[in-house]
């Protein structure tokens, strides 16, 4: 069996008491870093010495072969070095290896930055995304914002403290000065904080310096009010795509706020008409 496993996300007391008991039992654990792993052995005084095996971002397409044969034999616990694996940690491949192998998965769940930095930013909850790691690049960060500008839901970030000025200072330039923001730093960490206003706000207050493991979490894009004709023109290029009239009058209703059964209307009088028969002229008369 895989079995991952939680650990803590800054605060050790935050190790739940089903991970303590694996890490005392456990005779095979897959590792981000073993030493991360050693470290957290000693700071929560298990004397257990199980087998370590390092998985991480190099290793884990090959390694993930061996631990799920490994699996099979004996519980194989996997650790990140904090939060949960799997989520921008090692673990995705192995988890798909194993379930395509027929070993079973199951979780110890516990700590997770994403959520928790989710859960204290104020922001809407009932729909959100988890969009990793910013890129590092001035350029594939205002792309990738490019795509996600009319994203509805709320957005969660991992960044780097070196380039959170930067990105913010990005984000400001292509989601807009105002939208809302909220940087959260050190979760569960003595030095926690939680810094909320708009995205040109925050990126001043990132510019002077800023230290230790930071989420940011985004609120979703308002809905864009568009003019009829060009929401008929948007309607009409989803149809051209090969997209049901109806089906393309509610995408394009969803995003700019327009009605439906207004779109729907107006695309219809505005569609070409279908290539039929050509009509015989009249007979002259008389």
């Amino acid at each position: 069996m895989i079995i991952l496993a939680a650990t803590p996300i800054g605060n050790l007391k935050d190790a739940s008491v089903r991970l303590v008991e694996a890490l005392g039992t456990a005779t095979v654990i897959a590792a981000e870093d073993t030493r991360v792993t050693q470290r957290l052995l000693a700071a929560l005084g298990i004397e257990n010495r199980p087998r370590l095996i390092a998985l991480h971002d190099h290793n884990e397409r090959e390694k993930s072969i061996e631990l799920v044969e490994l699996a099979r034999e004996t519980d194989v616990l996997v650790l990140s070095d904090a939060g949960m694996p799997t989520v921008s940690d090692p673990g995705f491949h192995l988890v798909d290896a194993a379930a395509s192998a027929g070993v079973t998965v199951t979780a110890l769940p516990g700590p997770s930055a994403v959520l928790t930095a989710l859960a204290v930013s104020g922001l809407p909850t009932d729909r959100f995304s988890f969009e990793g790691f910013l890129p590092r690049k001035h350029g594939e960060r205002i792309s990738t914002f490019g795509e996600l500008r009319d994203e509805r839901r709320t957005m969660v970030f991992f960044e780097s403290p070196n380039r959170l000025a930067a990105s913010l200072t990005d984000m400001a330039s292509v989601f807009g000065a105002d939208r809302r923001v909220v940087v959260c730093r050190e979760l569960t960490k003595f030095y926690e904080e939680v810094k909320r206003g708009s995205a040109a706000e925050l990126a001043e207050w990132a510019a002077s310096g800023v230290k230790g493991e930071i989420c940011i979490v985004v609120a979703g894009a308002e809905k864009r009010v568009g003019d009829l004709a060009t929401g008929v023109a948007e309607v009409l290029a989803l149809v051209a795509a090969g997209e049901r009239l109806k089906d393309a009058a509610a995408v394009v209703a969803e995003g700019t706020g327009l009605g439906k059964r207004e779109l729907y209307q107006a695309a219809l009088e505005a569609k070409p008409a279908k290539p039929g028969k050509p009509v015989a002229p009249a007979a002259p008369q008389g």
